[in-house]
């Protein structure tokens, strides 16, 4: 698994601009299934872009727990000063930057949607720690946040029979115990009231909601529209400003997640989970999985959903002068 940045006014391999807004988006580019779509470390060990003092966008999650250093965390325009220990949580295309730092410490967190096969309802929980990304941690908080991240960098660094699942489960228990947690007082404003663009329009985010839950998804962008009672123009505008990614996009991604997890978690032929999401033509769902996943239905299957060769990365900074 590698990072990789793209910079305002580039263009992907598809001729898309990703720099919507000039915004530069981080994505953890994960070649399934040989690689597990997760990496936990230091601020150090995943490297610069963890740590990044320019306003970026990711297409994957990231959960930090800051144990020190002095400056702010700026998340979609709010200034969050630290004051550790902190849990911090940033949802896939929301726009953050840490500004000011010292002695920055503590551990990063990085996965992608397809690490939560198992608990697909973490998904919505996690979108919403987004939207209140900031959380001071009491003393008997900090202590259960610490050591379940140290758990999930034990698992992580050992990578022993079945850790996979050690970490996805350890990833729920902090998911939802932090879901417990107060929401945080109110966060000093940084300049202006954010502008429209800067945050997800309201087709945008009610677009998110629905490819969260992955079931009963209409997989077609007209008929997402249609549901969400807006135009297909709107629709693509509002999204690809807020994610940085079309609603096509999003939808593919979340139509492989849904078939990934109806294949490592239940017994349905490859045919029952084609027609689950939505492929007539089990032959051509077959095609589609392969080309999006580099593997078949029936390799992803017997892998058991979490084939692992060379599963940790050593940093997701950006390569050559994307740095």
């Amino acid at each position: 698994m590698r990072g990789s940045t793209v910079l305002p006014g580039t263009s992907q391999e598809n001729g898309s601009d990703p720099g919507v807004g000039g915004l530069p988006i981080h994505r953890l580019e994960v070649p399934m299934p040989n690689t597990l779509p997760f990496a936990i470390g230091t601020f150090d060990t995943i490297g610069p872009m963890s740590r990044a003092s320019f306003p970026h966008r990711h297409t994957f999650h990231e959960i930090v727990l800051v144990t020190g250093g002095t400056g702010s965390h700026v998340v979609d325009l709010t200034r969050f000063t630290l004051r550790p220990p902190h849990l911090c949580f940033i949802a896939p295309g929301q726009v953050h930057y840490w500004d000011g730092v010292r002695g920055l410490e503590g551990c990063v967190v990085v996965f992608t949607d397809d690490f939560l096969l198992e608990h697909p309802a973490d998904r919505a929980l996690l979108r919403r720690l987004g939207r209140r990304p900031w959380l001071e941690l009491p003393e008997r908080d900090a202590d259960w946040a610490a050591r379940l991240v140290a758990e999930m960098d034990h698992e992580y660094r050992t990578g022993a029979e079945g850790f996979g699942g050690v970490l996805r489960a350890l990833l729920h228990i902090l998911v939802v115990r932090a879901g417990r947690l107060p929401a945080p007082g109110r966060p000093h404003p940084h300049g202006a009231p954010a502008p429209e663009a800067a945050r997800p329009a309201p087709a945008a985010a009610r677009f998110v909601a629905l490819v969260s839950t992955a079931r009963a998804l209409p997989w077609s962008v007209r008929d997402c529209a249609g549901h969400l009672g807006v135009s297909v123009s709107h629709l693509n505008e509002a999204v690809k400003a807020a994610m940085g990614r079309t609603p096509g996009e999003l939808l593919r991604q979340a139509r492989v997640h849904e078939a990934k997890r109806l294949l490592a978690c239940t017994d349905l032929t490859v045919r029952q989970v084609a027609d689950r999401v939505g492929f007539g033509d089990p032959a051509y769902f077959c095609r589609f999985f392969r080309r999006e996943t580099g593997a078949t239905p029936g390799d992803f299957r017997r892998g058991g959903g979490d084939i692992h060769h060379d599963h940790r990365i050593a940093s997701i900074a950006p390569p050559g002068p994307a740095t």
